[in-house]
């Protein structure tokens, strides 16, 4: 995706969320090989295509009562309801509500497929959009603050890489992090560059560690961040606190397992 299209408060498109590598099925594939194939994938139903062009959907419903040397083509759904690149994600969204289904084919001008968007990845682009005015705003915080001017990047960070501000997370609450990554619906963390002028990283988590301690647990090496980059090293308040409280790595990071992260003791309480 065009971090650009965030940072600078365009309405993200279809185009910018959809995925581009589509599982497809033909029009003459028998009911029994699309059966195998969503029994071994992740996937509950395919567009049916002829070369490019989309002649339907087939899901795991039209499947259930068919014989399994049925064709496809005689099994498809042909009513089909797709998305354009241009569609803005509200719009696309809206379609997915109203027509309650999980996924849209995307089809150009001519009606081939380029595409497919997912209700998750809705859901992703709204989170998206949320975290760059957080961003923005710690960004004029830091400018105001410290009487230095910084820039908004978009990259993908080393874990390894990075220092921690806050000393624990709950483990309650990295069950549903784990969850978000599995689905990519993830919020970018949010990271502060204040290596200035050094060759040396000083990449500080400002925001995303409960994001970041399961991503460690599940193997995940690197992660999706909006960076700010200071133009000179500063002073950070929260840099005098990990250092005070000994955090260098995400290593340092402690894991609660005694305690329910503060949000749920709020919900149970309320209940």
């Amino acid at each position: 995706m065009d971090s650009a299209l965030d940072l600078n408060g365009a309405k993200p498109t279809v185009e910018d969320y959809m995925t581009r590598d589509v599982a497809t099925v033909s029009p003459d594939d028998t009911v029994r090989d699309v059966a195998t194939r969503i029994s071994e994938s992740e996937h509950n139903g395919f567009p049916v295509t002829d070369g490019r062009r989309v002649e339907g959907f087939v899901s795991a419903r039209d499947l259930l009562l068919a014989a399994p040397n049925e064709l496809v083509f005689k099994v498809m759904s042909d009513d089909l309801i797709v998305a354009h690149p241009d569609m803005k994600v509200t719009d696309a969204a809206r379609v997915i509500l109203r027509s309650g289904i999980q996924k849209l084919p995307v089809v150009d001008d001519a009606g081939n497929l380029v595409g497919i968007i997912s209700n998750s990845d809705v859901i992703r682009s709204q989170i998206e959009r949320a975290t760059p005015e957080k961003v923005g705003k710690l960004k004029r915080t830091l400018e105001t603050i410290h009487g230095i001017e910084a820039r908004e990047e978009r990259r993908t960070v080393p874990l390894a890489n990075l220092v921690p501000t806050q000393g624990k997370v709950y483990a309650d609450e990295l069950e549903g992090r784990r969850y978000e990554l599995e689905h990519g619906l993830a919020e970018p963390l949010v990271v502060i560059d204040n290596s200035g002028s050094d060759d040396g990283a000083n990449l500080l988590l400002a925001d995303g560690h409960h994001r970041v301690m399961a991503a460690e647990r599940a193997g995940i090496e690197e992660m999706d961040a909006y960076v700010i980059v200071l133009e000179r090293r500063v002073d950070l308040g929260m840099a005098r606190t990990a250092e005070k409280e000994g955090l260098e790595s995400i290593t340092d990071i402690n894991v609660v397992d005694y305690a329910h992260h503060p949000l749920v003791e709020t919900v149970e309480r309320l209940q």
